[in-house]
């Protein structure tokens, strides 16, 4: 199962919830560290999934120029 940022921020919710509804204090506590630690890998997996996604634009934009370059080389060649 890949982890997305929905997944990580259901589960820093659901942190949240527990340390909300917590008698105990160190129950409380361990609740909002797990909360902390959810958001955190949300955080980073949110980054991750934009680093990426703007990777492949910088990758398709290039393949377009590359092409674009091609195509006017073609059309410039006389023996073509």
């Amino acid at each position: 199962m890949a982890l997305t940022y929905e997944f990580l921020m259901a589960r820093a919710n659901e942190a949240s919830q527990e340390a909300e509804g917590a008698v105990l204090d160190n129950v409380r506590r361990r609740a909002l560290r797990s909360e902390a630690a959810w958001r955190d890998m949300a955080l980073r997996q949110r980054k991750i999934e934009h680093d990426r996604e703007t990777a492949r634009r910088l990758r398709a934009s290039q393949v377009a120029a590359q092409a674009m370059h091609d195509d006017m080389d073609e059309a410039d060649d006389p023996h073509g």
